[in-house]
């Protein structure tokens, strides 16, 4: 099989990207920068190069594959409707492409907003308003187009030894500036967590069998509480813990002040018994102590 990739080049794509290549697919990778196209060249996958924005470029890669993996995003949460636009035009692009085929498109999601109060499943749907969960749903419905939807559901931290900047690695940032390991109340809120090689090992296992589901949990942990993520941290880099109240997350934590109390607990059973997944790799906290975010003394930029 030969699959478009976006986002080939970053934190799961491009373990997404090494998975399918190990498995004898073929990959061509999108890039939006020479750097981007030598990491995607260097994984052994072909290049297209441009952005989201370049929708011709996003149609003609889509026509000329069997599956596109839309995983790139553009995470800037100062303009996260701009970002959920972009998307959606991205995704038009490629249902156009696809349409009548019944190739697959499988698209990143995650498990926010789905429930409250318990851990969300793959058959939970969003409760609360959500402009990138509408997205998910627009693909669910391509199933009438002739297109094979394929929604893949990535815990809110996908972690790793070395390279993650996404959540985990900004809590720590935050932890190394404000001289503290902080969580929000009684740090009793949880994050599902999954390590990106076993999170790339269900991808492709359900790229390889889309008919059997259209949602995918890449869900490894249940749910690893706040306290615990701050006092692993505070244990790695030195510093000691503290708990700040809800109505001080933003001050505190700046825009991550936003998630890091909330409940984002998930769990697998469904995909695990579908796909007969099993993760392997280690967990949040053992990255955490094996020093995958350690962090500079300064925030980034």
């Amino acid at each position: 099989m030969r699959y478009f990739v976006t986002g080939a080049s970053g934190w799961i794509g491009s373990a997404v990207t090494r998975e399918l290549l190990s498995a004898g697919h073929e990959v061509t990778g999108l890039a939006r920068s020479d750097s981007s196209a030598a990491a995607v060249a260097a994984l052994g996958a072909d290049v297209v190069r441009g952005d989201l924005t370049d929708l011709d470029v996003l149609r003609d890669a889509a026509a000329s594959s069997d599956a596109v993996v839309h995983l790139a995003f553009i995470h800037d949460f100062s303009d996260f409707l701009t970002s959920v636009r972009v998307d959606r035009e991205a995704i038009d692009a490629f249902a156009s492409a696809l349409e009548g085929t019944g190739r697959t498109l499988a698209i990143a999601s995650g498990v926010a907003g789905l429930v409250q109060g318990r851990p969300a499943t793959e058959d939970d749907m969003s409760q609360v308003p959500n402009p990138r969960a509408d997205n998910a749903a627009f693909v669910l419905s391509l199933a009438d187009r002739g297109v094979t939807p394929l929604i893949l559901r990535f815990a809110p931290s996908v972690h790793g030894t070395a390279g993650d900047h996404g959540f985990i690695r900004t809590i720590a940032q935050v932890a190394r500036e404000r001289g503290v390991s902080a969580y929000v109340g009684d740090g009793g809120s949880r994050w599902a967590a999954v390590h990106r090689d076993d999170a790339a090992h269900v991808v492709r296992l359900a790229l390889e069998a889309p008919e059997r589901g259209a949602v995918v949990h890449a869900v490894a942990e249940e749910g690893v509480s706040a306290k615990a993520i701050a006092e692993a941290l505070a244990d790695r880099l030195g510093l000691p813990t503290a708990s700040i109240a809800p109505e001080e997350a933003l001050d505190h934590f700046g825009w991550m002040g936003r998630f890091f109390g909330q409940d984002l607990a998930a769990t697998s059973t469904i995909t695990r018994e579908r796909y007969g997944w099993t993760p392997t790799r280690p967990t949040l906290l053992a990255d955490i102590a094996a020093g995958g975010y350690d962090v500079p003394d300064r925030l980034s930029a």
